[in-house]
């Protein structure tokens, strides 16, 4: 290992682009970074064959998934309950309908929606050890959860080769691998909306071994009529969640977990989000968009 020199590894998967920045030899890190496409072939609900798509496509029959996507259900149906719904996995039909993904910009019709929406209920959902069943009119989507579970699961995999300081940022997952190799915290930037992506922030955080993900109306939306439209749907009614909120963040030592919390927490709010985030040891920093600053108690939050 060469502590002087940063080499950066990266890959598009789930979406997003990937990277890997540490200071050891690259073939280590694309290593790392190539087993994303086994979790990318087992969780995505649009690759025929994974996990997902199987629930999704087995009529309500029950399907055996792996270890992985049950420890990711898991949660998922636990984040559901314990914040009232506002984390929701079975609005996959209500986020299709959007066409986030493909810029098509289509406002879905409203009564179609709401119908989406309706059918959304996690609490019929069945998971037993690692056996799901999925009502037959619902679509469940991981796209809220399970980046962060793989984020974890690709730091595991560099710690087991030896890595002992990585920098892992999965389109706004970011985990840090111990410190900086010069002892120090990894210096977190929280981006600016509207700013350019991954250099304009407007507050940092320090990291070591831990996780920060980040949800923003910024990330995927579009703007029609004077109105943005953006990927963070309340399951209530399947539209844009409308509040005062520009971005939530959220800080802990798991990123399946601050995966999930991050979207409930935005769907909340700041008065009923705290509350969800001290229940789960975990930080919270809202942006809003009068520029007030919302944040736990003795988080180290440096502003720009």
């Amino acid at each position: 290992m060469n502590t002087t020199i940063m080499h950066s590894v990266s890959g598009k998967y789930f979406d997003t682009i990937n990277t890997i920045t540490a200071p050891y030899e690259e073939g280590i890190l694309q290593a790392a970074m190539d087993r994303c496409a086994y979790y990318n072939n087992l969780l995505s609900k649009t690759v025929p064959g994974s996990d997902v798509w199987n629930c999704n496509h087995a009529g309500g029959k029950p399907v055996e998934v792996s270890q992985h996507t049950a420890k990711i259900l898991a949660l998922a149906l636990e984040m559901n309950k314990n914040s009232g719904g506002a984390f929701n996995i079975a609005i996959g039909n209500a986020i299709a309908l959007w066409h986030f993904t493909d810029g098509s910009a289509i406002i879905p019709d409203p009564t179609v929606l709401k119908d989406a929406a309706q059918k959304a209920d996690c609490s019929r959902i069945r998971l037993e050890g690692h056996t799901v069943t999925v009502p037959e009119e619902m679509q469940i989507d991981l796209g809220g959860i399970a980046k962060g579970y793989i984020a974890d699961r690709i730091a595991d995999e560099l710690r087991a080769a030896g890595v002992k300081h990585a920098l892992l940022n999965f389109g706004g997952n970011i985990v840090t691998v111990g410190t900086k190799p010069d002892g120090a915290p990894w210096r977190i930037g929280l981006q600016t909306p509207g700013g350019e992506r991954g250099k304009d922030f407007w507050a940092y955080v320090p990291s070591v071994d831990g996780t920060l993900v980040t949800s923003g109306v910024y990330e995927r939306s579009f703007e029609k009529d004077g109105v943005l439209y953006h990927h963070i749907l309340d399951p209530r009614t399947g539209f844009p969640v409308q509040n005062d909120i520009l971005t939530v963040t959220a800080i802990c030592k798991d990123s399946l977990l601050a995966d999930a919390i991050t979207t409930a927490l935005f769907v909340l709010g700041p008065d009923l989000g705290f509350r969800l985030a001290a229940y789960y040891d975990v930080a919270a920093v809202y942006l809003q968009r009068n520029g007030q600053v919302a944040y736990t108690p003795g988080l180290d939050l440096a502003f720009a």
